[in-house]
């Protein structure tokens, strides 16, 4: 993830990174993707039933799947007491809808009892006053609410009517018990013109955060794959989030602003602040660098309701093992696995643009699943990078081995 009010507008410099050691059990929540260890947050799918049904859902959830294989109780609690053991630092729980399992505050309780940084990802329809309270009560640090959009785009992003409507109402109930909230929007052709309600929406809620996601071509969105946005419109649409953070932050709000799976995102905000002149702009690429890009196997993990481990919450077709078997420590270090072992050092393999590009080093090679998704080739240049050869600084020679966007 890129956070844009914090390399753009100024809210966080390398010294104080280097105050917490880069340790990811000292750093703060909102400074963890600069740590060294990078012991990885974990998305918890902890349910595959959800009373939605998303157009770009990548567990191709809904009211009507099979719940009979997801993890029990005891299982839970005890992939949880590994977490704690090993040093994870977040553990998201996600869906799905989490809320609709109905053992989620027992063991979103039993989670903060161990010290994890307990969040959840909801739609936020089923959020009541009440609901909130007993979030609050348990510890959750955060709730992030997805929407696609306002009133009528997202209800027909989400296939129910008065969604919008009830995810809105959702979030105040939150800000009611002064929970952390945040919306999580994904970018796709449909709804990238609802970009400026959305920061409309943050700005009259007082939301706390707001993540930009970038499409990922799993799940239900594998179909949107042919309608993404083009990489003038990503680059425009870039743009917007970063010229809004700035007028949010210029008029004294201070919500937490980031984009998502696409890391890119930072090379091209780096070069807009090289063009503009700005002083900090070296300070920024060293906070890009000790980022690192795309971390899935490193700093990001993923374990589906059956208990399945991933290298993050997108690439469910990959299997590292199953934490019914064995404690997800023991396969999150296993580097038996070939792919799991070239995670940690993906450089290497990376061919096409990716391998030439001057930005490596601060992006990593951008998603690998949506390069699989793609091309086949786990390996391949991301189809997603809107950087151009000029701006990466290849030669022609060598951009011919991998496709520009």
């Amino acid at each position: 993830m890129i956070s844009i009010s914090k390399l753009y507008c100024g809210q966080v410099e390398p010294g104080d990174v280097l105050r917490y050691e880069q340790s990811g059990s000292k750093l703060p929540t909102n400074m963890l993707h600069y740590a060294r260890e990078k012991k990885p947050v974990v998305v918890w799918n902890c349910t595959r039933r959800c009373n939605l049904r998303c157009r770009h859902c990548y567990s191709k959830s809904s009211g009507e799947c099979d719940t009979s294989g997801e993890m029990t109780g005891d299982e839970a609690r005890a992939f949880m007491d590994d977490l704690a053991e090993f040093g994870v630092p977040v553990l998201l729980f996600s869906g799905g809808e989490p809320l609709l399992r109905k053992d989620f505050p027992d063991l979103a309780k039993y989670a903060t009892s161990l010290g994890l940084r307990t969040v959840i990802s909801t739609n936020g329809t089923m959020i009541t006053g009440e609901t909130a309270a007993h979030l609050k009560d348990i510890g959750i640090s955060y709730v992030g609410v997805s929407l696609d959009g306002v009133g009528e785009v997202h209800d027909e992003f989400r296939g129910r009517d008065g969604a919008f409507d009830r995810a809105v109402q959702g979030m105040r109930s939150c800000l009611e018990q002064n929970l952390k909230v945040g919306v999580r929007f994904t970018i796709t052709r449909a709804n990238y013109t609802q970009l400026t309600h959305i920061f409309d929406l943050v700005r009259r809620e007082n939301l706390h955060r707001a993540c930009f996601y970038h499409l990922v071509y799993t799940g239900r969105a594998e179909d949107l794959k042919e309608h993404d946005l083009t990489a003038d419109e990503t680059r425009g649409v870039v743009d917007s989030i970063i010229d809004r953070t700035a007028e949010l932050y210029a008029d004294g709000r201070t919500p937490e602003v980031l984009t998502v799976d696409n890391h890119a995102d930072g090379p091209y905000l780096y070069l807009r602040m090289l063009r503009e002149g700005r002083p900090e702009v070296a300070d920024v690429y060293e906070l890009l660098r000790r980022n690192g890009g795309s971390s899935s196997g490193r700093g990001i993990g993923c374990v589906g309701w059956t208990g399945d481990v991933h290298p993050n919450q997108f690439w469910r077709h990959l299997n590292l093992g199953n934490v019914r078997e064995r404690p997800f420590s023991e396969i999150w270090t296993d580097y038996s696995h070939p792919i799991m072992a070239k995670l940690q050092d993906r450089t290497k393999h990376l061919h096409g643009r990716c391998r030439e590009c001057r930005f490596l080093e601060v992006c990593a090679g951008n998603c690998r699943t949506r390069a699989e998704a793609v091309t086949g080739d786990l390996w391949a240049p991301d189809p997603a990078c809107y950087l151009t050869d000029e701006e990466i600084g290849i030669t022609a020679r060598a951009s011919s081995s991998g496709e520009s966007r």
